[in-house]
């Protein structure tokens, strides 16, 4: 509900939810880590951590989790003030680019985006990789069905583990000439029946807590408890009308970081200051 939320309001109906995991190399890792520190540690020994980290809207998700996860933020809770120069900001462009230099995660992660992320885990050049729900499915019918697992995401620095909410939500335009029936879709797609539908018809996640106990959404995402968690710990993105430009400005800076043409000091800074200017412009 909160995704749909604006100045104490509610504009939409949340129709599917989804957020991110950590899948591993159960034949590479005894345990699983229960922080990002750790698991970049083992990776490090291993074959390494894959993620999006190409310059577009994933790189901005892969950054906030493991922000949110440091407990910062790059926007004020009023929306109205930037706050991405900050301590967290900076040390989780640090941990990041340290990650890659270091060599814990490869240097070609820098040109991942979902697919390429998956395909380096399946082929076995990823002893860890962050991924959406999707690649689950898909894992289990790749040669590496039996040798894999999922998490939710660990914590940061003593804090909790933290996500970043994906799916769609359902919103009625200013400019409908049927109000009335696109709501009574609305409430048609997100009733429990559609819910389960949907689920175990297109693996869309539910937003309805009690669907992932349906045995029939069980037996079609075998992952439907850790999903449930996965959602239930993640956050928001920065909620803006200026949304796009404040991704922007966080994906090209975290990428200036991560390809070393910025410190991160310089690129906390720059971010800051672009997510200002998109501020300002509403």
């Amino acid at each position: 509900m909160d995704t749909t939320e604006y100045q104490g309001k509610n504009y939409a109906i949340p129709f599917n939810s989804n957020a991110g995991f950590i899948y591993y190399r159960s034949d590479e890792v005894n345990e699983a880590p229960k922080d990002w520190e750790s698991l970049y540690e083992e990776a490090g020994k291993g074959n390494g951590v894959v993620y999006q980290g190409f310059r577009y809207e994933g790189l901005t998700v892969n950054f906030l989790e493991l922000l949110y996860s440091a407990g910062g933020s790059v926007i004020s809770d009023d929306g109205k003030e930037a706050t991405a120069d900050s301590a967290e900001v900076k040390d989780v462009l640090t941990f990041m680019a340290d990650g890659i230099k270091n060599g814990d995660a490869p240097k070609a992660v820098t040109t991942y985006k979902e697919e390429e992320s998956r395909r380096a885990f399946e082929s076995g050049n990823a002893t860890f990789m962050r991924n959406w729900p999707y690649a689950y499915a898909l894992g289990k019918d790749s040669k590496i069905a039996d040798k894999f697992d999922i998490l939710t995401f660990p914590g940061y620095k003593g804090n909790e583990g933290a996500g970043v909410l994906g799916g769609y939500n359902l919103a009625i335009s200013a400019y409908s000439k049927n109000p009335e029936g696109s709501l009574a879709f609305a409430q048609f797609a997100t009733d429990p029946a559609q819910q389960k539908l949907m689920a175990t018809e297109a693996s869309l996640p539910p937003t309805l807590t009690e669907t992932y106990d349906d045995p029939a959404v069980k037996k079609a995402m075998p992952f439907a408890a850790e999903l449930r968690d996965a959602i239930g710990q993640a956050k928001p993105r920065p909620v803006s009308p200026v949304y796009p430009q404040i991704s922007e400005a966080i994906f090209n800076n975290v990428y200036a970081a991560l390809q070393g043409d910025m410190s991160s000091d310089e690129a906390a800074s720059k971010m800051n200051e672009d997510i200002q200017k998109a501020l300002e412009t509403f």
